[in-house]
């Protein structure tokens, strides 16, 4: 595992990226990497929080909408299964070459394989695996999902994420200054699943086909919005190991398994270049920043143009004026298509609406948007 030292992401030191509105530049120290090109990429929305089989099917300029409406025959008595939580079948192809990846896997294995059966999607076909970050509605499903499927599944299965972060304790203030569990990636599941770890702080190329931002330097006027604290250290055997970090700046507090505000340091959007397109950016929930996000994803990369932005932008929780403030900013990052789901918020939906409509598209359980060729 690489890492980049934890008071540097924070504080957007001179070594972090710098920016202007419209346009980017990195230092010496911004890691790059060579964005592969894909001929076209689908995204289809495995577990989000509703199923709406009223949403407009209107169609989109530069992006195939398929929406789900209901089933017929053998699957007539069944439903798709929203919840709260995340999971993105990943498609793209460049020539003849076709690459498929799960990013997330929701909050529970009976959803994640409920949905995956009825919209015919078969993991024995998937080439990895992809977790954004180590909250329970994004790998809360994953263990029921191994259970299930993995005896189908290729010998080298490689779960990529990004830093040592990925395994801590999270809990949730329960009130009067307790907590309550809110899971924990187990290390010990992955081992008997025979499930690879692939840990990087700094982007990767998947498959050939699609990148980590890695870790995402915090540059820009955004804040992590209060959700979940996280608790460090390695406690009977499981957890996150403080000697893997890459700088020792824990405080006494944190080493002794304190509970601290989560910055979700580790956390990391997938992101794919389609040819004559440009970036697709997939911020499963992007607690460090939508804008901080992009501009990494560019910085990292060299290419410019944002051809969507897809997946939890984690603004429902963002008071009025933040959020204003966000929408502003965002209108200025020539983005073609907004796809927001999960913890992206009704009040973003409205402020989109209103501000953006142009870019905007609905999205929904078992859809699948479509772009390139």
């Amino acid at each position: 595992m690489t890492g980049i030292p934890r008071r540097r992401l924070l504080q957007g030191s001179a070594a972090a990226v710098t920016f202007a509105c419209t346009g980017f530049a990195a230092d010496a120290a911004t890691p790059r990497i060579t964005a592969p090109e894909v001929d076209s990429l689908s995204i289809q929305v495995v577990t989000d929080g509703n199923h709406d089989v009223f949403i407009s099917g209107a169609q989109v300029p530069g992006v195939r909408v398929e929406r789900v409406r209901g089933f017929r025959g053998a699957l007539e008595r069944r439903a798709l299964r929203s919840e709260h939580g995340l999971s993105l079948w990943l498609t793209s192809a460049r020539g003849a070459e076709t690459k498929r990846l799960l990013l997330d896997y929701g909050w529970t294995g009976e959803t994640v394989n409920n949905n995956l059966e009825m919209l015919e999607l078969d993991p024995a076909t998937l080439d990895a695996l992809v977790l954004s970050h180590g909250h329970l509605d994004h790998f809360g499903g994953m263990e029921g999902f191994l259970e299930k499927h993995r005896g189908r599944m290729k010998d080298d299965l490689r779960l990529y994420l990004g830093g040592e972060d990925a395994f801590c304790q999270r809990v949730s203030p329960a009130g009067n200054g307790a907590f309550a569990s809110y899971g924990r990636l187990d290390r010990g599941m992955l081992a008997a699943a025979r499930v690879r770890p692939v840990l990087s702080e700094d982007p990767l190329v998947i498959e050939g086909h699609a990148f980590t931002t890695g870790a995402v330097p915090r540059v820009s006027q955004e804040r992590v919005l209060p959700n979940s604290f996280v608790s460090y250290g390695m406690r009977d055997g499981a957890g996150c190991d403080t000697a893997k970090y890459a700088d020792a700046h824990f405080s006494p507090a944190e080493l002794a398994g304190q509970p601290v505000p989560d910055q979700h340091l580790h956390e990391q959007a997938t992101c794919y270049h389609v040819k004559g397109r440009g970036l697709v950016v997939i911020t499963s929930c992007g607690h460090g920043g939508i804008l901080n996000t992009i501009r990494r994803a560019r910085a990292v990369t060299g290419v410019e143009k944002v051809h969507a932005l897809v997946g939890g932008f984690h603004l429902a929780p963002a008071p009025e004026d933040y959020l204003n403030r966000i929408m502003a900013e965002l209108k200025t990052q020539d983005i073609d298509h907004l796809f927001p789901m999960h913890c992206s918020g009704p009040n973003f939906l409205e402020a989109a609406k209103r501000e953006m409509p142009q870019t905007l598209v609905l999205c929904t359980t078992g859809s699948r948007f479509s772009f390139g060729a």
